[in-house]
Parts: structure tokens; sequence; C-alpha cells
């Protein structure tokens, strides 16, 4: 990264977004911003193992989670780091006119190894010139000291984020999930993490199964309390061949609709901080492996229905954000 890019870096931290003209702040536009060009996510399967699915803590894995791990499936672990990099340039270059990339490690537990292997494949996702950053999925019990050290020595020359799968603030919530750790690991994680200056992104899914909507806006005010950087929204859907879909079949879960699901991303955004980035509010599902729900593959209608349900609001993201500084139970 040249001397230019670092230093608009520096002075995102306190400018205002200037070019979204959307009423939440789309990460994308984020990245415009600091880089002045098109930003793409190159997404990564290096391989890694998850301690949920490995027998460390559960061969179960999370209730929603295939035997992809959250995986995009653009590519095989089967191709080197270095060549899953190359061919997501070239087509992002030539379908979207791309300019600069972040690798992304999305598949599973991207800390869940040995520093000097985390080293070795970080290092190799970075290798390309027109790679600009890194965002690392992970678990908030797969990282510690040492770990987040080497993720923080990225920073010096490249935007650096670490992406924890939270989905909800709620233990009971995690317990039924079978997500294998508690909301307690998520805040030593957040802590250890923004002591060395690393940009925090949480994972959050709606529709979880037993959850209110009084207790999905817990986890958002929570979230906003503790200076999270960014928030990943996921509509809970049903994929082949997990613990959910058995459990969708046999009638013991519900589904949002669409305008149940955009009502509590409106709800969801207007509690966070304006400049809390907001990564993703809409997805275009996995058709080969998505049960349900039908809805989930019309990501732009959803969006669309995002924006004018905002507009007849009159409203945006940190419309009612308080910081309260007080500790997330005293939220309900």
């Amino acid at each position: 990264m040249d001397a230019v890019s670092i230093t608009c870096i520096r002075r995102q931290r306190t400018k205002k977004i200037s070019g979204n003209k959307k009423r939440y702040n789309q990460f994308s536009q984020h990245l415009q911003d600091i880089f002045n060009c098109k930003v793409y996510k190159i997404t990564i399967d290096a391989g890694f193992s998850c301690p949920n699915r490995d027998g460390k803590l559960s061969k179960k894995g999370c209730i929603f989670c295939d035997t992809g791990g959250s995986f995009s499936r653009a590519h095989s672990s089967l191709l080197p780091v270095e060549k899953q990099i190359e061919a997501s340039i070239l087509r992002l270059k030539n379908r979207f006119k791309a300019q600069k990339f972040l690798s992304y490690f999305q598949a599973f537990s991207n800390t869940y190894g040995p520093v000097e292997k985390l080293k070795e494949l970080y290092d190799r996702s970075l290798s390309h010139p027109d790679v600009v950053g890194i965002s690392i999925g992970t678990r908030p019990d797969c990282v510690d000291e040492q770990k987040l050290d080497l993720i923080a020595s990225y920073r010096k020359d490249y935007l650096v984020w670490i992406e924890y799968g939270l989905q909800s603030v709620h233990n009971k919530t995690l317990n039924l999930i079978n997500r294998g750790h508690g909301f307690e690991e998520f805040e030593k994680a957040v802590k250890l993490t923004q002591e060395r200056g690393v940009k925090i992104c949480a994972h959050v899914i709606i529709g979880l199964p037993g959850e209110t909507g009084k207790e999905v806006l817990h986890t958002a005010k929570t979230l906003a309390d503790m200076g999270i950087d960014g928030v990943k929204l996921h509509l809970l859907c049903v994929l082949k061949d997990t613990e959910l879909e058995n459990r969708y079949k046999n009638d013991e879960i519900s589904l949002l609709s669409p305008e149940e699901y955009v009502e509590t991303v409106c709800d969801f955004l207007e509690l966070l901080p304006p400049a809390t980035t907001i990564h993703r509010i809409a997805g275009n599902g996995l058709k080969k492996i998505l049960v349900a729900p039908d809805w989930l593959g019309e990501k732009f209608k959803v969006l669309n229905m995002i924006d004018r349900e905002l507009e007849k609001r009159d409203s945006r993201q940190g419309k009612y954000f308080v910081q309260t500084n007080s500790l997330p139970g005293k939220y309900v």
C-alpha cells in the first residue's frame, strides 16, 4: 500500500462519510472513501477447521452451519491461496471494474491454528500488489494475545479487520444454536482486539430460534455500547444437511418474512452509531444448498425495501443511538 492510502486510512478515523447516499454507512462506500476506487473482498478458503466441528468442543457444529463452514464456495482449499486471489482479481476486475481488493479469510475459523501457519497464509494472501487489506473471519474463542499481535502487525501497511461470529449476545440463544462459546468470550476477544487497534466486525443473525424482537435490539445496543467498528447482519436461513434443516422439517422453527426482516434491520440500524460500518444487510443465498426461505436470494429487492422503509420513517442509522457506557445486562 502506498503512503497516500495509509494516510487516507488514518484520516478516516475522524472523517465523516462523504459520498454515501444511503441512510446507513455502507462498507463498500467506506472503502471507496478510503481508497478513492472500487474495492472488493476476495473470499478465501485456506483449509481451516473449527473447534465446534473437529471434536475439541463438539462435532456437530452450529445448527445453521453446513459442511462448507459458511463459505461462499467460490474456490476450493485445494487451490493455493495465491491462485484463489489471482482468479478472483481477474473475475472482479472484468465484472465489476474493481481496482483494489481485501483478502477475506471466510471459511470456518481462520485463527484456528499455530501462529506460524497463520503468518504464512496471511502473508501469501497479501502478496498481490492490488491487495490493500485483509479481513479475517473467526470465532471469539479462537484468538489469543499472540495471534492478535500478529494480526495487528499488518496495520502498518494494510487495512486490517477481524470478523467475529457472535450471532447474539444472549447465552441462552448461543446454547440453543450450539455455538460452543458464550458472550463472555466475545467480550474478552473484543477487549484484546481493541487494545491493538484492529477493527472489529461482529456477525449477527436475525431470526434465531426463540429470540424476541426486544432481544435482537438488545444485541444492537450492546454492540453499539462496546464500540464495535462494523456489523454484518444475516437472515436465519436453512441450508441442506444441517441440524437446522431437521428442526425446520419437523416444524420446530419458523422463519421471518421479508417484511419482518426489513423492519427488524431498520430498528437495528437506528440503534447503531452512525460511524459503524454495515458490511452486509442482505445476501444472495446459496441456491444449491438453500432449503428456506425462498426469498433469501432476492438481495436487491430486500435492499430496496430497507431503503424505502428508512425513507418512510424519515430515519437513518444512528437515529436512536445513545452512548450509555452501561453493562449489557441493563438493556433488559
